[in-house]
């Protein structure tokens, strides 16, 4: 049964193949002419695909920026050509804009992750490892949990990808060493923020200006403060923290 199976599928194979390796679909042909058995059959469909998986690898481009005002173009036009260069399947394009990357939930990436837990994907590309994640831990867990599905993990402009043990060891000192220069950035800009204030320099937006005669006035007549403020043309919460401070 199982032969007479195979050989209802022989045309089929034999067009795909055809379309994708001429060779290979010489040597099908060649094959089928004499059959054995569909136990043979099945070994050469086998080896002929994953000969020629390269042309198959279905890839998940990831692009994140971390303000609105900010473009994935740059990021996007890299990546469209790397895959057209290597003839991989671009799947799904999955941009966040204006989304930290210290944020470990984002909704695009939350989708990729999904995508590649459903075997939609075999492969993720990003413009750099830091487009994908800030941290280390972040980071080793994804890299984990793709290592587990049997997805591969590549950074363009690092050249580096998780197909071997070297390329997944640089992903960690790489990303190690740039979340240490995140948090040295930090620290300075804390660092400033605290002599500043130390020196008496008030921090954030200026004070606005407020005429607390007519302010205690427009109160008196009832009005409310959405009112207020539209009279007064300043916002809502500056007469709302003028009232509580009177």
């Amino acid at each position: 049964k199982c032969h007479t199976v195979a050989f209802g599928h022989v045309e089929k194979v034999s067009v795909f193949l055809r379309q994708q390796n001429a060779g290979a679909a010489a040597v099908w042909r060649c094959h089928t002419s004499s059959p054995k058995n569909s136990a043979e059959i099945i070994a050469f469909v086998a080896v002929s695909l994953f000969a020629n998986v390269e042309h198959y690898m279905r890839v998940g481009i990831y692009a994140r920026v971390s303000t609105k005002d900010q473009s994935c173009e740059l990021q996007l036009r890299d990546l469209r050509a790397y895959c057209a260069a290597r003839q991989l399947v671009v799947v799904r394009e999955y941009i966040d804009q204006g989304i930290s990357g210290t944020k470990d939930s984002r909704p695009q990436l939350n989708e990729l992750m999904g995508d590649a837990r459903k075997r939609k994907l075999d492969a993720v590309l990003v413009w750099r490892f830091d487009r994908f994640a800030r941290s280390t831990r972040h980071l080793l867990l994804a890299l984990e949990e793709f290592r587990g599905l049997g997805v591969g993990f590549v950074s363009y402009m690092e050249n580096i990808e998780t197909g071997t043990p070297l390329g997944q060891a640089l992903f960690v000192i790489i990303a190690a060493i740039a979340e240490l220069e995140r948090g040295l950035i930090c620290e300075r800009v804390n660092a400033g923020i605290r002599n500043a204030r130390a020196r008496g320099k008030r921090l954030g937006r200026p004070r606005q200006n407020v005429d607390m005669d007519r302010l205690a006035e427009l109160r008196a007549s009832g009005k409310s403060l959405m009112q207020i403020a539209a009279t007064l043309k300043v916002g809502y919460g500056t007469i709302r923290d003028r009232l509580q401070t009177q």
